[in-house]
């Protein structure tokens, strides 16, 4: 074995295990930042909008672009 890493392991003994401890700690907030920021983002109606407001355009697009279909769509709700 190469005594290059005998003497690491001497030299960081307790130090290396501090180091694990704080990166280990530090892993788990970051993922619990995550989750938490998830789970917000789940609850938010700003999701609920966006696909509200895509179906309004596409619908406003489609129509645009098929005058045959606006014509029937309007004489559909004036018999309404």
């Amino acid at each position: 074995m190469n005594n290059q890493y005998v003497r690491r392991e001497v030299f960081c003994g307790n130090t290396c295990h501090e180091l694990t401890r704080f990166w280990e700690r530090e892993i788990g907030k970051q993922a619990g930042y995550r989750e938490s920021e998830e789970h917000r983002l789940g609850r938010s109606a700003l999701r609920k909008l966006r696909e509200e407001w895509k179906q309004r355009l596409e619908t406003k697009l489609r129509l645009r672009n098929n005058p045959e279909e606006t014509e029937k769509h309007t004489h559909v709700k004036a018999t309404e």
